[in-house]
């Protein structure tokens, strides 16, 4: 069986994106809230809202917000849309314009996945190839320079990437054949291939054996085998790779002896996962009650948030986190400035808090100080 036909029931186009458990087959509304200074909200203004705000009346079935006040969503029908700051290029749109409501790039209908990084964004098709744009800083956009693009550029020739995830300036990437890629900035090893030196193409991490299923990137970077297994890499500030201590690697290491590991998450020093029995677990930087255990101590290896078992899916913003039970509920908690958890205040929380009542939430989307989510 292919790495492929492991993860049939994907979100966006069946068999393509690893990342997701479920296929929805109802039409999917977007909302939006917290920060708005660039119309990151995609509501036609540049107003804050602290409670969830639905973001026209379009169907959608995927979303990705980045580290740059920028949003972006695929349809229903493959096309790809952007809103927010433009600064760098980064919506695609071939220009470096703020847009308060969403706009189609370009005109096609075969987009399948997207991630968002720092002033960077990458999506893939699917047919399999991967087009990056935005700030090349670094060599971020893998396009072989550190040149800006306000479009989509295709990054090589191949037909055969399956999930991305951008990061600070740097990026990671899964083929087909479950072999893991990585290129851009690298000053604290997170590329994984032993070195801190930046590459503007992709270069593949070796020597670890199994295949990689699942991937998430900022500063430092975690990926989960198909033997259940966890490994991390980077940035180390605050113990954020799990691994006990605050020391960097630039080459993967294993967190814990555990082959439970199902679903990962990280924002700038810390990290959010998910176990296969349900169960969520955090650790790192804890300023902001981010890891949810209600208190603000960090932590250098992992610790059970709650009891519970039946946490489904999770996504971090900048000291926000957000998660969907199996029971279709949205919860969030942590860096509350600007309302992004949606609980109609300001006020910061250090454990998880239900948003609302709905129970059909299905995918979400965590930026720099807002977030969104889908419902069907």
């Amino acid at each position: 069986m292919s790495l492929r036909q492991m993860f049939q029931g994907s979100i966006v186009k069946p068999g393509f994106n690893p990342l997701a458990t479920q296929t929805p087959t109802y039409l999917n509304n977007l909302y939006a809230w917290g920060s708005n200074s660039s119309g990151e909200l995609g509501i036609g203004n540049t107003t804050n809202y602290s409670s969830p705000k639905q973001v026209g009346s379009l169907y959608w079935s995927a979303i990705s917000k980045g580290l740059s006040y920028t949003t972006f969503a695929i349809k229903s029908d493959g096309t790809l849309w952007s809103w927010g700051s433009g600064t760098a290029g980064q919506l695609g749109l071939g220009n470096t314009n703020d847009y308060s409501s969403p706009k189609q790039i370009g005109a096609l209908t075969t987009w399948a996945t997207v991630s968002s990084g720092y002033y960077t964004a990458f999506a893939i098709k699917t047919d399999g190839t991967l087009w990056s744009w935005g700030a090349g800083s670094n060599g971020a956009l893998g396009l072989g320079n550190t040149t800006y693009y306000s479009s989509p550029k295709q990054v090589g020739a191949l037909t055969t990437w399956l999930a991305v995830s951008a990061g600070y300036l740097t990026t990671a990437a899964l083929k087909t054949d479950g072999t893991l890629w990585t290129w851009g900035r690298n000053n604290n090893g997170q590329l994984g291939i032993g070195n801190t030196t930046n590459y503007s193409s992709p270069k593949q991490v070796t020597g670890y054996g199994s295949i990689w299923s699942k991937i998430a990137c900022n500063q430092s970077v975690f990926g989960i085998k198909t033997d259940g297994t966890l490994w991390a890499w980077g940035r180390n500030q605050y113990g954020a790779l799990g691994l006990g201590s605050g020391i960097s690697y630039s080459y993967p290491q294993q967190v814990g002896a555990l082959t439970t590991w199902s679903t990962i998450s990280n924002y700038l020093n810390g990290t959010l996962a998910i176990k296969t029995d349900g169960t969520l677990w955090s650790w790192g930087y804890n300023g902001y009650g981010t890891l949810g255990l209600n208190n603000a101590t960090d932590y250098s290896s992992p610790k059970q948030v709650g009891a519970l078992t039946n946490w489904l899916k999770i996504l971090c913003g900048n000291y926000t986190a957000s998660a969907i039970k199996t029971d279709g509920t949205l919860w969030l908690w942590g860096n509350n400035y600007q309302g992004q958890l949606g609980l109609g205040n300001k006020t910061l929380y250090s454990s998880p808090k239900q948003v609302g009542a709905l129970t059909t939430w299905y995918q979400l989307g965590c930026g720099i100080l807002n977030t969104t989510a889908l419902a069907y």
